[in-house]
């Protein structure tokens, strides 16, 4: 079919009386399946999903992978300065009214901050532990306390000293009323799946709160074997960071730390520990009949459960940054429906384009209310303010 322009694009929107980030996949799609063009297709198809919209528009929405950095973070994680710059400039480092801002104009009631990658997880010892205590305290005394109802938390971890982690997981729970923590990629080369981290994974089912996996950049030799390019010509747009991170290899990566952790007995040592990945299951619902077949027979003997049970059992699945209606149909085929919860990505990804698409999506109400905000409120035991 021919490429549907921007401009065509707004004005079929327009047509409609919606906001430009609730139509477009409805009226692609549409034209895909009929053989019709984008016009051709806006109804009865799009019609549908204008109803729908106009139905959900009241959608509550919790905000469960929301992103935040300070200058001191910038300056420890970044690039080069250019980087720096724009993070700065897509908002990263605001906690304040620019950040509440764009969440009353897209109806995001709630964000939970969590630290940007690789946050302090690879600073070793006492500097560590004090850096992660500081963020932590950051929160509760900033924004948590200034915007009341409108922001929650996962607590940065210094992954280096576990035992410290641990103990920071338990006050930043207990004392500031933290979510859970959120960890970013491998920690110098290692997993959760390592006994170096057993502490934290304890100290978190005890607790009861869950790990986010989020995506880190890969150690320097998977960067250098997979991502690199020895021409230098390739390398003037960061090409081979974004191919190592967003635009690739960080969703393998996470995937990838998933499957471990199942198939190297991690959730048969803690039957209860809860994990949570983001952008629409970082490749999994692709890949899910693949992995569950041919992993499970290789694991019969050493796991207590089929492959495929872990990931119903201690898994929950986000929609950070993927707003698209066939990946969360695709999702929903392999995980339950109160399995899924609402993200955005926030500040990478805009805030109202993901809730106005939502709102159009062809699901029940009752289903929802479920990904938009039920289905946080109970693992997080929270509930989200009305405004």
């Amino acid at each position: 079919m021919k490429p549907m322009g921007r401009r065509s694009f707004l004005t079929a929107a327009a047509a409609l009386g919606i906001g430009a980030g609730v139509s477009s996949h409805a009226i692609v799609s549409a034209a895909s399946d009929n053989n019709k063009t984008p016009d051709q297709a806006l109804a009865p198809n799009a019609d549908k999903t204008a109803e729908i919209y106009q139905r959900d528009r009241n959608l509550p929405f919790i905000g469960t992978e929301e992103t935040f950095s300070t200058p001191a973070l910038l300056k420890l994680n970044s690039i080069n300065q250019d980087h720096i710059d724009f993070l700065t400039e897509i908002g990263l480092a605001d906690l304040g009214q620019r950040r509440i801002g764009d969440m009353d104009a897209g109806g995001l009631n709630v964000q939970i901050l969590s630290a940007h990658t690789p946050s302090v997880q690879n600073v070793p010892g006492k500097r560590g532990i004090d850096f992660a205590y500081r963020l932590n305290r950051l929160l509760v005394e900033g924004p948590i306390a200034k915007y009341p109802g409108r922001f929650k938390a996962f607590a940065t971890l210094p992954l280096q000293s576990p035992e410290a982690a641990a103990d920071e997981l338990e006050r930043s729970v207990r004392e500031d009323g933290f979510l859970g923590a959120l960890t970013n990629g491998h920690i110098t080369k290692k997993y959760l799946d390592h006994p170096d981290f057993e502490p934290v994974l304890a100290r978190a089912v005890a607790l009861d709160v869950p790990i986010y996996l989020h995506p880190g950049y890969p150690a320097d030799e998977i960067f250098n074997i997979l991502y690199d390019t020895t021409r230098s010509e390739y390398t003037k747009e960061y090409q081979p960071h974004i191919f190592s991170g967003s635009g690739y290899g960080w969703h393998q990566e996470v995937l990838t730390q998933c499957v471990r952790m199942i198939a190297y007995g991690v959730f048969d040592r803690f039957p209860k520990l809860k994990i949570i990945i983001g952008h629409m299951g970082e490749g999994l619902p692709f890949y899910f009949e693949r992995i569950v077949n041919d992993m499970g027979e290789p694991t019969e003997s050493s796991l207590k459960k089929p492959f495929e049970q872990y990931f119903q059992d201690n898994f929950w699945f986000t929609t950070s940054a993927f707003p698209e209606t066939h990946l969360l149909t695709l999702l929903l085929k392999h995980v339950s429906v109160d399995r899924v919860m609402f993200a955005t990505d926030y500040p990478f990804a805009d805030i109202k384009g993901q809730t106005d698409w939502f709102r159009g999506v062809d699901l029940p109400r009752e289903d929802k209310e479920k990904i938009a905000f039920r289905n946080a409120e109970n693992l997080f035991r929270m509930k989200a303010p009305v405004k």
